[in-house]
């Protein structure tokens, strides 16, 4: 049995919502226990919500917080956070995996990620649907993969955070498309 934590923290993004699992019976206050559930931002499509008989817990995930203002300051191009790893299907898992292989600063084409996955075709839009319900916005950097015109399209946090997320690492903003 776990018990759901989680936190806010500040960023250019808004407000972001932190919710990780401790293992019941583990130092709820330490830190060295949480994986990271979901990071979402205000409005966010799919994002978490926070319900009933979670515990507010900022404590323990102060060194995620850190790691976050040293990306949002330019100072940090990874994540290094103990991650949940019941979360999504087979397949969901497969495709947030070659998310997390896109190095900083660069950005690929949801048909590239289809083919790194073994979804091509038609599978291009099973790729997109698993990459939009990516609980974890930032660390796993979905905002990375734009269209095969360069254009950006979807993000389940707006298009603008994809731009300022990709103009952050300074990658290719594109230009936003509906």
């Amino acid at each position: 049995m776990t018990t759901t934590v989680y936190a806010r923290v500040e960023s250019p993004l808004g407000e972001l919502l932190l919710v990780g699992e401790v293992p019941d019976g583990a130092a709820a206050d330490g830190g060295d226990s949480v994986r990271l559930v979901s990071l979402s931002v205000p409005g966010q499509k799919g994002g978490a919500v926070v319900r009933d008989g979670w515990l507010h817990a900022p404590e323990v995930f102060a060194e995620m917080a850190g790691q976050l203002e040293a990306y949002f300051a330019g100072r940090s191009t990874r994540f290094d956070v103990p991650l949940a790893e019941s979360v999504g299907t087979e397949f969901q898992r497969r495709v947030w995996a070659a998310l997390e292989s896109i190095p900083y600063g660069s950005t690929v084409s949801y048909g590239e990620v289809a083919a790194r996955v073994g979804a091509s075709g038609a599978g291009v839009r099973a790729v997109g649907t698993a990459i939009g319900r990516n609980p974890l916005l930032v660390v796993r950097p979905c905002h990375r993969v734009i269209g095969a015109d360069g254009a950006l399209r979807g993000y389940a946090g707006g298009l603008e955070r994809k731009k300022l997320l990709l103009g952050i690492e300074g990658g290719a903003a594109g230009r936003a498309e509906a």
